[in-house]
C-alpha cells in the first residue's frame, strides 16, 4: 500500500488530538478529584456511585432524624427534672404542714406557694421547643393546660398520641413523654396538689396529701427511667449510623476519587509522550517550495 504525506499527515493529526483529549483527562480528574466528570466517562463507575450516594444521603437523613428525637427526649428530660424538683418541694411543705403545730395564717402561707409551685408545673407541662408543645402528643401546636374563659381556673387537654421518628431503615423510636400519664390532668398530680391547697384551707387532713404526692413523684420517676432506656438506645442507634455514615463514605471515595500520586505521574508521562509527539510530527511535514529557495 503505498502512503503519501496527506496520510501521515492525517494520522499525526489524529494521535495528537488523541493524546491532547487525554491529557484534558488527566487534567479534568485532578481539577475535581473525581475518576469520571461525566457518565459517558465510566457507566459502571456512575451507576455505582448513585447507589452509594444514595446510602449516604440515607444515613445522614437518619442522622438528622436522631438529632430531632435528641431535641424532643432532651428537653423532656429537663422538664421532668424540674417537676420532681418542684413536687419535692410540695411534698416538703405538706410534710411541714401535717404536723399540727402551724395556724391557719402559716398556713395559708404555705398554701400561696404550693400554688405558685402549681403554676411553676403547668409551665413545666406547656413545655415549647421550637414552636412545638412536647407534652402534648401529636398536638404540637396546642398547649395541653389552658385558662377557661372565666380565667378562673385550667383546663386540661392532653393529647396522648405517640411522636415516633424513623431513625434507621425499618425502625421508629418514640419521641415524647406522654403528658397525660406524667402530669395527669384531673384526677391525677394537680388534683393532688388541688385537694392539698383545700386541706391547707381547712386545716383538716394535711397528712393525707403526702401519699397523693407521693404517688405523682413516683409517675414522674417512673416516666424518667423510661425515657432513659429510649435514650440509651437511640445512643447505640447513633453509633450504628456513625459507623455506616463512615462505610459509606469510604466506598464512595474508593469507587469515584482518584489516586492523585497515579494521576500526577499518568499525566506527567502523558505529556512526555505528546511532546516526542510533537517534536516528530514536526519532521513529517513535508517542506515548502519557499524551504528550498532559502
Amino acid at each position: 500500500m503505498r502512503v503519501t504525506q496527506g496520510m501521515l499527515s492525517n494520522n499525526m493529526l489524529r494521535n495528537l488530538m488523541n493524546s491532547n483529549s487525554k491529557m484534558s483527562g488527566y487534567m479534568d480528574q485532578l481539577n475535581t478529584g473525581k475518576k469520571i466528570t461525566r457518565p459517558s466517562d465510566d457507566p459502571v463507575v456512575a451507576m455505582k456511585g448513585m447507589g452509594y450516594r444514595t446510602e449516604l444521603v440515607r444515613v445522614e437523613q437518619f442522622q438528622r432524624n436522631t438529632n430531632e428525637v435528641h431535641n424532643w427526649m432532651d428537653n423532656s428530660d429537663a422538664a421532668l427534672d424540674k417537676a420532681t424538683s418542684t413536687m419535692q418541694r410540695i411534698r416538703e411543705l405538706a410534710v411541714q404542714a401535717s404536723n399540727g403545730t402551724y395556724g391557719s395564717e402559716e398556713l395559708a402561707n404555705i398554701g400561696e406557694e404550693v400554688k405558685q409551685l402549681k403554676e411553676h408545673l403547668i409551665d413545666l407541662a406547656n413545655t415549647n421547643v421550637n414552636d412545638k408543645f412536647i407534652f402534648n402528643g401529636t398536638k404540637t401546636d396546642t398547649p395541653p393546660i389552658i385558662r377557661n374563659e372565666e380565667g378562673t381556673d385550667w383546663e386540661y387537654d392532653f393529647n396522648d398520641s405517640e411522636v415516633r421518628i424513623e431513625v434507621s431503615s425499618g425502625t421508629t423510636l418514640k419521641a415524647n413523654v406522654n403528658g397525660a400519664t406524667v402530669f395527669g390532668g384531673q384526677p391525677g398530680m394537680f388534683d393532688a396538689i388541688d385537694n392539698f391547697i383545700d386541706r391547707l384551707g381547712t386545716g383538716e387532713e394535711i397528712d393525707a396529701s403526702i401519699g397523693e404526692l407521693d404517688d405523682g413523684i413516683n409517675t414522674i420517676i417512673n416516666a424518667r427511667a423510661e425515657l432513659g432506656a429510649r435514650m440509651n438506645r437511640l445512643e447505640l442507634i447513633e453509633n450504628r449510623l456513625n459507623e455506616q455514615e463512615v462505610i459509606a463514605t469510604k466506598t464512595l471515595s474508593n469507587n469515584e476519587d482518584i489516586d492523585y500520586a497515579k494521576a500526577i505521574t499518568q499525566l506527567i508521562t502523558q505529556e512526555s509522550l505528546h511532546r516526542a509527539a510533537l517534536s516528530a510530527g514536526s519532521r513529517i511535514i513535508q517542506p515548502s517550495l519557499v524551504d528550498f529557495l532559502r
